[in-house]
């Protein structure tokens, strides 16, 4: 009875792991595409005072414009959705009953 018992919340605690590492693991991946945005944004930028260049390089710098953007998009739509899980956000982000509106 009581491995049985135990069998189960074994169950549930691996399930539990490995979720918090897919999402570990998707949140790695977007500060990644951030901090390459980044890095890519601001080597365009010495490249552009470097003599030897002398160009902007447009399509490196709007590559890294949108990856740091999509990483930053993805990780307040993250704390955004966390927070208002646990109702710390304003009232005007909490979703309405239909009666309400």
């Amino acid at each position: 009875m009581y491995s049985l018992r135990l069998n189960v919340i074994m169950k549930g605690l691996q399930k539990m792991f490995i979720q918090r590492i897919i999402a570990l693991s998707l949140i790695g991946f977007f500060i990644f595409l951030g901090g390459w945005g980044w890095k890519l944004m601001r080597d365009t930028i010495f490249r552009y005072f470097d003599p030897a260049i002398q160009t902007f390089q447009w399509g490196t710098f709007l590559l890294g414009l949108l990856l740091f953007v999509i990483g930053v998009a993805f990780m307040g739509g993250f704390i955004f959705h966390k927070d208002k899980k646990r109702k710390l956000v304003q009232p005007r982000f909490m979703k309405r009953n239909h009666r309400e509106s």
